[in-house]
């Protein structure tokens, strides 16, 4: 049968996402063939993309996405044929119609939780309760660092956050974004635009600092970020929208209070079976009970993914996006 699917044949920036036909196989061994009825859109897509995490060429892009089984490969261990079904993490691919994928990573929607919701929370969702609960696990009346407080993340970790009985302090970039955060959880917002960061998070903490700073943006804010956490601090490096920080060197975790520094990965978090289907149940039960609200900001069309990507990257986006096949 034919997909339609976005690929690149070379790393770079939006352009070099092609929308092309190909040919698609009957599912192989272990294989599930799901029709995509939404696809996640995520930062990680441009690390892909733009070569910061490389590829062989060409190369598919997205690695979540909500669709249906259509078909089932010899030995497929999985959710039967009709079942609605979300995916996340594993080989980049997801812009396309339909796909093979391993069966037994696929996930089976709960009713009353619509595809696109699936789509855009499955992988944010997912990187918050690993972050929150396994990573670092945060405790009541404690205080919490997190950037990109208003990208689909950001959002989902206050008020994951909030729901535990912690402060979250959420870092974003203006007023607007500064707002939404706040109405999602946070009990205070540093806006980057105007404020010194880790002054500000001095000045909410009685110069005391945090216990933990949870840091996706990377190069640009890894001195702040420094600055501020508490003595024991956990300094949590989870993504590089700026770039790499720079090399960690021991002293100065030494020097700054006996800091520790993790750079952990969801597909670590999520490798087994048992703990991709437990860190999937709880998001999808905090969706069910309301604890989580998703937001979806923007939706795509298949064939507009490159700008889909630019305004991922030049921070146009609030909340989570998704792609609509």
């Amino acid at each position: 049968m034919k997909t339609t699917v976005a690929r690149i044949h070379a790393h770079g920036g939006p352009e070099q996402l092609r929308l092309e036909t190909a040919d698609l196989a009957e599912p192989g061994p272990g294989e599930a063939r799901v029709r995509h009825t939404a696809i996640g859109l995520n930062f990680q897509d441009v690390y892909h993309r733009s070569g910061a995490y490389p590829l062989a060429m060409p190369s598919g892009i997205g690695t979540e996405a909500a669709g249906v089984v259509e078909a089932l490969g010899p030995g497929a261990a999985g959710p039967a044929v009709g079942t609605r079904v979300c995916y996340a993490g594993g080989a980049p691919g997801a812009y396309a119609t339909h796909r093979n994928v391993p069966a037994e990573r696929l996930l089976a929607i709960p009713a009353g939780i619509s595809d696109e919701v699936a789509a855009a929370v499955l992988l944010k969702g997912m990187t918050v309760e690993y972050l929150l609960n396994r990573c670092v696990p945060i405790r009541a009346g404690q205080d919490v660092l997190f950037y990109a407080a208003s990208g689909g993340v950001g959002l989902l970790a206050g008020q994951w956050g909030r729901h535990l009985g912690a402060r979250m302090i959420g870092v974003a970039g203006g007023a607007a974004k500064c707002e939404l955060a706040r109405a999602n959880g946070y009990a205070e917002v540093i806006d980057r635009a105007r404020e010194d960061i880790a002054a500000r998070v001095r000045e909410l903490t009685g110069g005391a600092g945090v216990p933990v700073a949870y840091d996706s943006v990377g190069k640009a804010t890894f001195e702040a970020t420094l600055k501020c956490l508490a003595p024991r601090g956990f300094f949590v490096s989870f993504g590089t929208t700026t770039g790499a920080p720079p090399p960690v060197e021991a002293a100065t975790l030494q020097k700054l209070g006996s800091l520790y520094f993790t750079r952990p990965t969801l597909v670590t978090y999520t490798a087994s079976r048992a703990d991709l289907e437990a860190s999937a149940a709880a998001v999808f039960a905090l969706v069910a009970q309301g604890v989580l609200r998703v937001s979806i900001g923007a939706r795509y069309a298949l064939a507009d993914v490159a700008r889909a990507h630019a305004d991922l990257e030049a921070a146009r986006t609030q909340g989570s996006s998704v792609i609509l096949p």
